[in-house]
Order: structure tokens, then C-alpha cells, then sequence
């Protein structure tokens, strides 16, 4: 799709090409995308992405227009994975995958700092063996 808009904004106007608003309407069009997707979505998916680990549950809130909240309690917690990325590995980053037997249940910590990411899912193995040991 941007290689036809790119050829179509760039043809010669003796070869039957575009009005002069065209040539420079879609390069401020793709600018603004850019601005969008790098500058101003981040910051409202950090604004409004919010996770919490309690003695209980894992929680979990996404969403800015429409929330979506996930609570995973500790005794239901089968599966902790710490994933990197390649940006992720050139930022010092990781994500944390908590995984349940339901394939609705999966709640994801992103983008937290390697170190963190590390002792969080060995606290939450360590509560999920403690609650199954007790649960035996």
C-alpha cells in the first residue's frame, strides 16, 4: 500500500501525476502517523496499563476506552515465563507471562526492567508451589 501511494505522490506531472496539494498532503499525512505511533500511543498505553501482584493474585488493568481487568489468583497460576525481545534485550527489558489452565486467564507484565522481571516470576513460582504444596 505505501509503495503504490509512494509511486503515486512521486510521478512527474507531465506523466499525468498528482495535483501539488497530493505531493505534499500524504508526506504530512505519513508524518503525523509516525508522530502518533511513536510519540503519543506510548504514552497512553503506559498511562493507562496497570498491573499489581498481592499475596493473593496477580491483577492486571488495560484498556483505555474499553478497560479490561484480569485477576489471576496465586492458587490458580500454573506457568510463570520471562520473555525478551530483541528491543527488548537492546532497552534491558522483559515481560512476564502468567499462565493458567483457562485460555482466558493468561496475564502479561510488559516492558519491566530484566532484573525485576526475574524476581517476579520467582516470587510468583515460589507463592504458586507454596499454595499447591498447601493445597495437598
Amino acid at each position: 500500500m505505501a509503495v503504490v501511494v509512494a509511486l503515486l505522490v512521486w510521478v512527474p506531472d507531465d506523466l499525468g501525476g498528482p495535483e501539488p496539494f497530493l505531493r505534499w498532503a500524504v508526506p504530512i499525512v505519513t508524518a503525523l502517523d509516525v508522530l502518533v505511533v511513536v510519540g503519543i500511543r506510548p504514552w497512553f498505553k503506559h498511562r493507562t496499563y496497570r498491573w499489581e501482584v498481592t499475596a493473593e493474585a496477580v491483577h492486571t488493568r488495560t484498556g483505555w476506552l474499553s478497560r479490561t481487568w484480569t485477576l489471576v489468583p496465586v492458587s490458580r497460576i500454573q506457568t510463570v515465563d520471562v520473555t525478551r525481545g530483541l528491543l527488548q534485550q537492546v532497552f534491558g527489558l522483559a515481560s512476564v507471562a502468567v499462565y493458567t489452565a483457562s485460555s482466558q486467564g493468561t496475564v502479561r507484565i510488559w516492558h519491566l526492567e530484566h532484573g525485576m522481571a526475574q524476581r517476579v516470576a520467582e516470587d510468583l513460582t515460589a507463592r504458586a508451589e507454596r499454595t499447591r504444596d498447601a493445597a495437598t
